[in-house]
């Protein structure tokens, strides 16, 4: 038993030995703008490395998901995305666990690619193709079926009014505080199990928020988003979500919820605000 153990211990080390990859295998990876992508098994020379702190101009988004001993080197699960198309290297937004540059890291080259053609920046002129011109005897059938079934429809309508009674809903306050809206979505942050759709919706009623609160409804997106991030209240909650998204678990920051959310506990919002469908996630850091 204890040879077989042995055995089963040696092989499943050699298998993951076999799937490590290393940033010399490595090759340029193409990436859209806005799309995530994700590195398995990225053997990566030296200690612990974590995300560089990102500037708000930061062109690339990147996340370490898990981290294994590797011998002396670390191999390392990351997640990335780009914002702005354009050739990089991941290595550069790694540094060391204290915050000292990391050196002798391989390049980790990505290109980012934009989803438009080059230079193109209004959309398409429509083309001018002639139709074919309907006539004769099949029009005339075409016409006749659309008007008996218009016809035929408004008598079953008419007839079936009399027998329909109306439905009396229930109108009730569906209005909650942003705070328990938000608060579900913050404990799943902090404990790394938030996942992209909740995180897209977290983002979208923070930026929602703030936006009607400081008035920033006349600039972009990312403008608005930028001048979040330095405001003292509003940029509270966000910079914490870089971190806990950014960083290992074991060294996210643990924070009070009660005192975090307490500027959204007088504010009213419809709660049917998180039903609406969430639009691809393409959020700066």
């Amino acid at each position: 038993m204890k040879l077989r153990a042995v055995c089963s211990l040696i092989l499943t080390s050699t298998w993951l030995l076999a799937g490590a990859l290393t940033a010399d295998d490595l090759q340029t990876i193409n990436v859209p703008v806005g799309m995530t992508h994700q590195i398995e098994q990225l053997v990566l020379p030296g200690t612990d490395l974590v995300v560089k702190p990102l500037e708000r101009t930061s062109p690339i988004v990147i996340r370490i998901i898990e981290t294994f001993p590797h011998g002396s080197d670390t191999r390392y699960d990351l997640e990335f995305y780009g914002l702005e198309p354009g050739a990089y290297d991941l290595s550069q937004y790694l540094v060391q666990s204290d915050g000292t540059p990391a050196a002798d890291l391989p390049a980790i080259p990505v290109v980012i690619e934009s989803l438009l053609p080059a230079g193109q920046v209004t959309p398409h002129a429509l083309s001018n193709t002639p139709q074919r011109a309907l006539g004769g005897y099949a029009f005339s059938l075409i016409v006749g079926g659309v008007l008996w079934f218009v016809i035929l429809l408004v008598i079953i309508v008419w007839v079936l009014r009399g027998f329909i009674k109306p439905r009396q809903e229930a109108t009730e306050d569906t209005r909650i505080p942003i705070a328990d809206r938000l608060k579900p979505l913050v404990e799943a942050a902090m404990c790394g199990e938030l996942d992209q759709t909740q995180q897209a919706l977290l983002e979208r009623t923070l930026v929602m928020f703030w936006r009607d609160r400081l008035e920033l409804h006349d600039v972009s997106a990312t403008e608005a988003l930028a001048t979040l991030r330095a405001h003292d209240e509003a940029g509270q909650l966000l910079r914490l979500l870089e971190q806990w998204l950014h960083q290992p678990p074991q060294r996210r920051p643990q924070i009070d919820i009660t005192d975090l959310l307490a500027p959204y506990q007088s504010s009213i919002s419809p709660s049917a605000d998180m039903r609406r469908p969430d639009k691809p996630r393409v959020a700066e850091a």
